[in-house]
């Protein structure tokens, strides 16, 4: 397998940035993993969005979804998905219709998000939607995907990434705060994605973020042999960030950059 570092940006978007976005390529499936704010304009840049096989997100925040909006306009309205000729495309019966996986709630939500200003039904139509919960595991080709709940401040789940052809496996933490159960359902992954939002712990409320040394811990707790720190502002020192996950682990440590590409 192959992921694609699209956006890795937190809730704001770094300079010309996107927010979180990884592109998972299996032999001729593709699946896009999280479509936050600007992931859409840097998808193009590497694959035509209507050879995504599916969309799997993690769950319902902005920054892991917003962009299924325009998306949903190209599938929708793209001159090569209509049904009669437009300039050079033929016309088509047979539109491009991804799949895309969200977890429970997953269609309220985009209901009422695009229903604010038009049709509530436009994310369902573009896409096969699907919800999933916990027990559930997602085959998209030869791509097998299964879910395990963090703390955040929505529901949401870290992804499990493998293969049939076999290989290493692609942890994918999402948002969280620290949780044992990131670190159990990481155990021995090749690759590990984990978020460092944070210089410093919240202070005050609900915890649902990661710092850098956290992120070090959790990949050191599940024994993982990379780490990837994602969901980190452009506006923390990549290197600092770096150093404190190392004082945590000691496998090798990367803070992702739009373009990255690991192959496990």
């Amino acid at each position: 397998m192959r992921l694609t570092v699209l956006g890795k940006s937190p809730s704001w978007q770094d300079a010309g940035g996107a927010c979180s976005g990884y592109l998972v390529e299996d032999g001729g499936t593709a699946v896009l993993v999280d479509c936050g704010n600007g992931v859409f304009a840097k998808l193009r840049q590497r694959i035509d969005y209507i050879d995504v096989d599916a969309v799997v997100i993690s769950h319902l925040h902005a920054d892991h979804f917003l962009d299924l909006v325009p998306y949903s306009y190209a599938l929708t309205y793209a001159p090569r998905q209509q049904p009669v000729p437009v300039d050079r495309w033929p016309g088509t019966d047979n539109p491009a219709r991804p799949e895309l996986h969200v977890p429970r709630g997953g269609r309220a939500t985009l209901r009422r998000v695009v229903g604010a200003w038009g049709d509530e039904e436009l994310v369902e139509k573009a896409f096969h939607l699907r919800e999933y919960n916990d027990s559930s595991e997602v085959a998209i080709g030869p791509v097998r995907v299964r879910f395990r709940p963090v703390p955040h401040f929505t529901e949401t789940y870290a992804m499990c990434i493998g293969s049939k052809h076999g290989g290493g496996r692609i942890v994918y933490g999402a948002d969280s705060s620290p949780t044992d159960a990131l670190n159990d359902f990481a155990t021995g992954a090749e690759l590990m994605l984990v978020e460092a939002t944070l210089p410093r712990p919240e202070r005050t409320g609900k915890r649902g973020h990661l710092t850098p040394g956290e992120a070090g811990e959790h990949a050191r707790s599940a024994g993982a042999k990379r780490l990837v720190l994602v969901h980190i502002s452009d506006e923390l020192d990549a290197e600092w960030a770096r150093t404190e996950a190392a004082r945590n682990f000691e496998g090798p440590v990367e803070v992702a950059r739009e373009g990255d590409v690991y192959e496990v």
